[in-house]
């Protein structure tokens, strides 16, 4: 993941959670500056606060870095849910989801 992309997926992010860059700046101690300039491409965070970061916005670091996953909490809802089916109902969920992506091609 570039730059461009990181500052892109960390504001998508934030915009999902709805809070701006100063309420999450002023939660996990970077300034506002430093979260603008993460979002606009110019610097990555160091680690500790890249952790900071998807723990304040309750995404692991695994669904920060998918980037085809819009919706992180809806999704762990739905592995979830999806888990605690049998396998019948497991395979027909699989089978609907198979065939809504074809169709959405």
């Amino acid at each position: 993941m570039e730059l461009l992309e990181f500052g892109k997926r960390l504001a998508e992010l934030r915009a999902l959670r709805n809070v701006s860059a100063r309420e999450m700046s002023l939660s996990i101690g970077l300034s506002a500056n430093h979260i603008n300039k993460i979002e606009n491409g110019k610097v990555l965070p160091s680690m500790t606060a890249f952790f900071d970061i998807c723990y304040y916005l309750k995404v692991s670091p695994k669904d920060f870095f998918d980037l085809d996953n819009n919706d992180p909490d809806m999704v762990n809802e739905m592995v979830k849910d999806y888990k605690r089916l049998d396998s019948t109902d497991q395979a027909n969920v699989a089978g609907i989801i198979k065939g809504l992506a074809r169709d959405s091609r």
